[in-house]
């Protein structure tokens, strides 16, 4: 053991001692003291579910145990204010340093950025690195140096970068350990007694660590990659590769899968094997995802809750609890849609076809608003991940630039037969319909009496009717697009002739969460304009309120048609900005991604103003000059040259936008530097 001028490496979602650099950066700086805080308090609406907190329990157990291992051990803390912590755990040590790898949610950006503030104003050295992407945000821009606004542009670009993702790390050889005499150790309660019968089952079918998640890995890349690419459909076998929750609490870093699966994919080509190169590339497209939910969401911070495009927010979802709960519950009458609710509330994973179907049915045969079903994913999911379902969420909804069309309903009844064509799946879930014939098994409102009968099935008393026709639905959902557009245009006109500050925010007053979730969210604040402070800063930080909370989009004197060269000469004093989108847009078609966090992988931009004098915090990333006021502009290439297809899903083209009159607009979040 090391007395004074240790090192805090501070894990959070990298819970490995494997390819971990803040962990090798601190092992070759001297003696260490590994830290992590629990303060869930912090995360708002987004407190993690029952089953998201039983894997993380397992997981800190497993890391501790390969530290001490190694030659020291993991202090939890028990926190409502990790900053604080921090400050007390340096106090206590004596430590001169603190090494950390970056995350890129919105809160985590907020708070690495006060952490960061307060320890350097104390002297205390603070290192951030990249442990969780194949490249960082910043490093991925089009040839204007602007952020990518479409996953195509963004993954060939990911694809063709002048150089490759950086190899990963071993584990080290052997830990000293700096002097935790003085630094207590808190024992976390991540469950309560009511929870511990749930929880016992999750262990069958799961093992959490990062031990395990290398055995996960090795089992996929051996085993069911090979016919991925001809497998991944079916919801009633293990055809993905399981690893989202390994991934979202970093048990496994991407750069290991990526370097893996490229491994096989080289031997794949060599031997002219085709159906493994397909699957190689599909598998990867799915990594790109993921990898894209993190560029969205760090340079559009507020993609968890506003959609990106402008006119949607005029939307008219319908608030029906009676809905939300038939839904949650598995009682909608459309069997591959209650079979997958069904098994999400029982085992807490949902396969990525499974996900796409349950969601689409809310967002689109229900209209239920998008964030209720993001934030009920987030409650119930093991691999819950804001920035892979916000993603995943929006794609769905058709609030991206290459989302779904917005105005498409799939009938759970065709997808019940393309992803569950034997009705095995639905069977398992739905025991109550276990005698029906295939013939009649997603679609069992159509079946003769007889056959219900024979079956045991009594519509409306033991299987519920179908909750909304679908023909219905397709009405509705017309109805509500012709007054989302009324509502866009009464805005502009608004706006055009001075009689309102603006298009504002989504809703006039925010949709509320359902009082039974306890999902409430605020009500809007009065913005602030920060005053802007230049700071040398070795992650990129957005520029964001400080604080969780939602702020209002422009001010009334905003010219719409202002050019984004025009906005980019200074920090503006204003948080929003539009800008007129061109009208070739997108043709979604189904999202195709092995099952990597949320309904599918997800996606943003970067640059802060830096200065080195005054700051004792380093940086890991090549990325040290002064950068622009980064705005969220379309691509320079058309919308309408994605790649196309029914399985193409995010990235895809739709002429659904090309055939409306109104005029649409990307939603811009401008950046100012984050002061905490």
């Amino acid at each position: 053991m090391s007395s004074g001028g240790c090192s805090i490496v501070w894990f959070r979602r990298d819970l490995r001692v494997e390819d971990n650099p803040a962990l090798a950066a601190g092992v070759r700086s001297g003696a260490v003291v590994a830290v992590f805080i629990w303060a869930p308090e912090e995360e708002g609406h987004f407190y993690p579910g029952r089953v998201s907190r039983w894997w993380l329990k397992h997981s800190l157990a497993l890391l501790d145990s390969s530290l001490r291992s190694l030659g020291t051990s993991l202090i939890t803390t028990r926190s409502t204010d990790t900053v604080s912590s921090l400050l007390d755990v340096v106090k206590s040590t004596g430590a001169t340093q603190l090494f950390f790898n970056h995350l890129y949610d919105p809160l985590s950006l907020v708070r690495d950025h006060r952490a960061k503030e307060a320890l350097t104003s104390q002297g205390i050295g603070v290192h951030s690195f990249n442990a969780d992407l194949l490249y960082e945000p910043w490093e991925v821009n089009d040839d204007h140096g602007h952020p990518f606004t479409t996953f195509t542009a963004f993954w060939e670009k990911c694809l063709t970068m002048p150089y490759d993702p950086e190899s990963p790390l071993l584990p080290p050889m052997k830990i000293t350990s700096g002097d935790v005499s003085r630094c207590t150790s808190d024992t976390l309660v991540f469950e309560d007694e009511s929870e511990k019968g749930s929880n016992a089952l999750l262990a069958r079918a799961w093992s959490p660590g990062w031990s395990n998640a290398d055995k996960a890995l090795a089992t996929f890349i051996n085993g069911p990659l090979l016919e991925y690419s001809k497998n991944r459909r079916k919801a009633d076998s293990a055809t993905t590769s399981f690893l989202s929750p390994h991934l979202h609490f970093g048990e496994v870093s991407v750069r290991k899968v990526f370097h893996l699966v490229r491994i096989k994919q080289v031997l794949w080509a060599n031997e002219a094997n085709k159906a493994g190169e397909e699957s190689v590339n599909l598998f990867l497209k799915s990594i790109g995802l993921r990898e894209y939910s993190r560029y969205m969401s760090f340079n559009h911070p507020y993609s968890h809750e506003k959609p990106l495009l402008g006119h949607l927010k005029f939307f008219p979802w319908v608030v029906d609890e009676g809905y939300f709960k038939a839904w949650r519950q598995g009682r909608t009458g459309y069997p591959l849609v209650d079979a997958g609710m069904r098994e999400l509330w029982a085992t807490g994973w949902l396969h990525d076809r499974i996900r796409v179907v349950v969601s689409s049915f809310f967002v689109k045969v229900l209209q239920l608003p998008w964030r209720w079903g993001m934030k009920y994913f987030w409650d119930t999911l093991l691999d819950a991940d804001l920035e892979s379902d916000a993603l995943g969420w929006q794609y769905i909804s058709g609030t991206l630039p290459d989302g779904r069309e917005v105005d498409r309903i799939d009938n759970p009844q065709f997808e019940g037969y393309k992803f569950d064509p034997n009705g095995e799946y639905v069977r398992r879930w739905l025991p109550e319909l276990a005698r029906l014939p295939t013939e009649w098994i997603h679609h069992p409102w159509n079946a003769p009496e007889s056959v219900l009968v024979a079956a045991g099935i009594e519509l409306g008393s033991n299987y519920p009717r179908p909750i909304v026709e679908i023909d219905a639905a397709k009405a509705r959902l017309e109805e509500a697009l012709s007054e989302m557009w009324q509502l866009e245009a009464a805005a502009r006109a608004a706006l055009e002739n001075g009689t309102d500050e603006g298009l504002g925010d989504s809703e006039s007053m925010p949709i509320a969460f359902p009082n039974d979730l306890q999902m409430d969210i605020d009500n809007e604040p009065e913005r602030n304009n920060a005053t802007t402070v230049q700071h040398y800063e070795d992650q990129m930080v957005p520029s964001m309120a400080s604080s969780f909370f939602r702020v209002e989009d422009e001010e009334a004197s905003l010219d719409l048609q202002n050019s984004a060269a025009d906005n980019r000469a200074e920090v503006p004093t204003d948080l929003n900005v539009y800008q007129e989108l061109r009208r070739e847009v997108v043709n979604p078609g189904h999202m195709q991604t092995v099952q990597i966090n949320g309904i599918l992988p997800q996606f943003n931009d970067s640059t802060l103003i830096l200065n080195g004098e005054n700051s004792t915090a380093e940086s890991s990333s090549s990325s040290s000059g002064r950068g622009v006021v980064p705005v969220w502009s379309p691509s320079a290439s058309s919308y309408s040259e994605q790649f196309v297809g029914e399985e193409s899903g995010i990235g895809t083209s739709s002429s659904y936008l090309q055939r409306q009159q109104q005029s649409h607009q990307l939603m811009n979040w401008r950046r100012l530097s984050q002061t905490g």
